[in-house]
């Protein structure tokens, strides 16, 4: 794919009624979700401030999406960012639009006074790993994931909130 201009990839917050390409895109990246499931999803993450999500569009069409955590940590006095989710279209992958929405949220992190990003990526995504080293990223441990079950006295504590 050619390279698309700057000008011709426009980077705005994302919308409640992006949930339908952003479902697309969650899929295309192996989460399998569906609109609904999105939908409830990101009017939470829209209501938080510490989420932001940006998406990329190309001639109107959403093309790919970013979302982002900013938090305190236990390691340091100041905020750090965490990119929790990118994914762009296959049809526009190769074509500057991932490096304009990790360059769109660095930008607002800087802004929010965040002075460190991290992400964490699978390991089969190589392709991911070499496109966010291109960008400055370095590796620098493991993830680790566990699945929980959430018990029913946790579940009420959380509607309580």
């Amino acid at each position: 794919m050619s390279q698309q201009s700057a000008a011709a990839i426009r980077i705005r917050e994302a919308k409640l009624s992006d949930a339908p390409k952003l479902a697309a895109l969650m899929c295309e990246l192996g989460y399998k979700t569906t609109r609904s499931k999105m939908r409830r999803r990101l009017k939470s993450i829209l209501n938080d401030v510490r989420y932001s999500t940006f998406v990329a569009e190309i001639d109107n069409e959403v093309c790919g999406m970013i979302g982002t955590l900013t938090h305190m940590n236990h390691e340091h006095n100041d905020l750090s960012g965490k990119i929790i989710a990118l994914v762009v279209s296959e049809k526009q992958r190769r074509s500057g639009v991932g490096r304009a929405l990790i360059a769109a949220v660095e930008k607002d992190f800087a802004k929010g006074h965040v002075t460190r990003v991290t992400l964490t990526t699978r390991f089969a995504r190589e392709e991911a790993h070499r496109f966010y080293e291109a960008l400055g990223y370095s590796r620098t441990g493991y993830r680790f994931a566990k699945a929980l079950r959430a018990s029913s006295e946790s579940i009420a504590h959380t509607e309580e909130k």
